[in-house]
């Protein structure tokens, strides 16, 4: 498995213990990024996309903060950027 395939699952279990959420989709952006100075890192780009029940009420800006929580040591140590679309079930185009 590739690094890249491993972080993806591991972005991928982490969401899915904390939210347990109905749809999950993972996407792995960094060779879109490479040559960018933040890859040099090595960290990853990622696109998340998720709708869980645990988003229900809340804020945009509160929704981020808990998926960032919910990655924890991976934000420090695999992902350089993130971009997040997190949605209640039941929110146009969840």
């Amino acid at each position: 498995m590739s690094l890249g395939a491993e972080r993806v699952e591991m972005i991928r279990i982490a969401l899915q213990l904390r939210f347990g959420p109905e749809q999950l989709e993972v996407i792995d952006e960094s060779h879109l990024h490479a040559g960018h100075a933040g890859a040099a890192t090595g960290r990853g780009h990622f696109r998340v996309r998720l709708v869980a029940g645990a988003f229900k009420g809340m804020l945009l800006i509160h929704r981020h903060r808990a998926v960032y929580d919910a990655l924890g040591a991976l934000m420090q140590s695999d992902i350089h950027a993130l971009s997040i679309d997190a949605k209640a079930p039941g929110e146009a185009g969840a």
